[in-house]
This record gives structure tokens, sequence and C-alpha cells, in this order.
């Protein structure tokens, strides 16, 4: 079983390609968790979400048969997603939903744990109740942790308690403009040093991702670096929600570290061609792709 925490959000989103209409669920751990069970593993999701919400998000769970442990919460997360040309985005409010205050005991029996908080809704105090009780590996998506509310629309600044954080995980993936927050490095232009900086803060792997320029893994020995996988994003929104599933998917099944990166990258290639959480692919669809693109850097 995967675990994977957060809150579930239900977002507004527009692209120079696309936009929805109405609001649409997402976040980084239900993103996460759907692609897991898509590809075939046992997926578990925590998060608060309210009674506005509860029902359809309930419906989309079991459809997509995926464990939830659901906490009360007075309403429902949610953004409104603006992308431009150059794909950079602007985040404003719809709704936020309560902190996660309880881990719940069936959990801490994973075989990995992804934290992975939308808007600040996990706690420190609460990483280090989890890390005290399990064994499983953490994995931790930091973008919830680079965010805060300044007038309705969401700031991106760095917690001073950054490297505390890191150092409770296995495993950091930040994007790369969370990496240039986080770390002081520029994901883009100097991804290796961002990777050393977080494993020199205790992580085993670093990951950045870099949307169309890929991303970069290093263990503490070697660095990978691992294209994109080409294709015509229409909502990059998840993109390395997906990426990570697609890594500890991989991961899991006891891969290369540089087999993983080519496994999510060609995972999240699938996410961003369509809008939103119906999307189909299959498990040898994505070896399909991880075939063309390990052809195309031999």
């Amino acid at each position: 079983m995967i675990v994977c925490a957060g809150n579930p959000v239900y977002d507004m989103i527009e692209t120079p390609l696309a936009r929805t209409e109405g609001r649409i669920l997402s976040g980084c751990s239900t993103n996460a968790a759907i692609i897991l069970s898509m590809l075939g593993d046992e997926a578990s999701l925590l998060g608060c979400i309210g009674n506005d919400m509860k029902d359809d998000f309930i419906s989309q769970m079991k459809k997509r048969k995926i464990k939830v442990h659901i906490l009360p919460s007075k309403g429902s997360g949610g953004f409104h997603l603006i992308y431009d040309e150059k794909g950079d985005r602007e985040l404003f409010i719809l709704g936020v939903a309560d902190p996660i205050t309880a881990f719940p005991p069936q959990f801490l029996s994973s075989d990995l744990i992804l934290i992975g908080p939308i808007l600040n809704e996990i706690s420190l105090g609460l990483i280090d109740e989890v890390k005290e009780k399990t064994d499983a590996p953490l994995f931790l998506d930091p973008q919830g942790f680079t965010r805060r509310i300044s007038r309705k629309a969401v700031e991106k600044f760095c917690p001073q308690k950054i490297g505390e954080i890191v150092s409770r995980f296995h495993i950091v993936k930040p994007n790369e403009h969370e990496a240039k927050i986080i770390t002081g490095f520029d994901g883009r232009e100097f991804p290796f040093e961002a990777c050393e900086t977080l494993y020199s803060w205790g992580a085993d792997i670093a990951i950045i991702t870099i949307a169309e320029a890929g991303s970069v893994i290093y263990d503490g020995r070697e660095v990978f670096r691992i294209p994109a996988y080409r294709t015509l994003a229409r909502d990059p929104t998840g993109a390395g929600d997906t990426y990570a599933a697609g890594f500890i998917h991989a991961l899991l099944q006891k891969k290369s570290l540089f087999e993983c990166g080519l496994f999510a990258s060609c995972v999240a290639s699938f996410w961003v061609e369509d809008v939103g959480p119906d999307i189909f692919f299959t498990e040898p669809m994505v070896e399909t792709r991880v075939g063309a693109l390990r052809k195309g850097i031999e």
C-alpha cells in the first residue's frame, strides 16, 4: 500500500490551450493516488474536505478504487490557476480546507508514504510523529510548504525550517521554481547544485523536475539527467504529482534510478496531454514511451 497525504482540491484551470468548465478534482496527493491506482498499485489517500465536495470526492475515489481517510473540514480547498504563454502561472484562492491533524495507524504499515501538502496543511510535528512510528520511506513534494496566502492569491516563500523539513525525508522532489525558493539555486540553471543542497540536508535522493527540460536525480553518488517525453502539454497542472507517482511505482519495482526517472517522465507526459484526472493510459503504453525516450538518449 502507498499512502498519499495532503488535502484534495477542486480547481479552475485556464491555459493558452484549454480551460475547465467549473471546478475539477486535483491536488498533489490526489493526482498521485489516481496515477498509482491506474498503474495497479494499492493507493490510499489522507486529507480534509468539506461537505460541499465530499460526495463527489468519495464517488471519484471509489470509482478509481482508492481507499480514503477523510478528515472533516469547514470547507474544501481549491485554486483558480491561470497560465501564461511561457507556462508560468498565478494561483488565486477558491477555498482552504482545514489542516490534517492525525495520521491513521493503519497507514503506518505502508510500503511508502507520500507527503504532498497543498497549502501548509501538514505540520512538522505530524511528520515527526509519522516518521517515529513507521519504517516506510517518506517521499516529499514540498510545493505546499512554499505557499502562503496574500490577499486571496498565493505567493511563494521559503519557510524558515525548510532544511529541517527536508531532513525527515528519504526522497524530496521540488520543481525548478520551488528548488530556487528553498535552496537558492535556480532549478533550471543549477539543478545539480540544488540537488546537492537537498542531499546535504539529509535526503537520500533529490529530484528536480524542470518541465519540458526533464528532470535531474541525485543520490549522493551519481547524477542522472532525464529528458522529458516530448508531447503537446495542454495543461501542466499536476505534472510533478504524476511524475512522483510514476517514480514511486518504478522504485517499488526495484528499477534503477535512471529507469525510475524515464518511467516517471513518460507517466507525466500522458497527464499533461489533457485537463483533469479523467485520462487513460496503461503501463504497456508508458513502457512504449520509455523505450522511445531511451532510444533517443542512446
